[in-house]
């Protein structure tokens, strides 16, 4: 369960950096795993630890998808067959 308590920094969540990385690929759709892993470096401290965690959060909701043969992340929006 992602459950900040009182001494979780805001910014330097799970669920921030999910957000982040969200809005990036909703402008994009389309970016690379090391593309979007130094973004996550750039706009968060502790980004580099919090990265992984956010796409497998971001993965299960549905929002994301992984392309192996590119090694990219593609965004398919909100998946409505759940």
């Amino acid at each position: 369960m992602l459950k900040p308590n009182k001494h979780s920094h805001p910014d330097r969540t799970v669920i921030n950096v999910s957000l982040l990385l969200l809005a990036h690929l909703q402008t994009r759709r389309i970016d690379s795993y090391d593309n979007l892993l130094k973004y996550a470096k750039k706009i968060v401290v502790g980004g580099d630890v919090l990265f992984l965690p956010a796409l497998n959060f971001l993965y299960l909701m549905g929002l994301i998808d992984y392309l192996p043969k590119t090694d990219a992340v593609e965004y398919v929006g909100p998946n409505e067959d759940i």
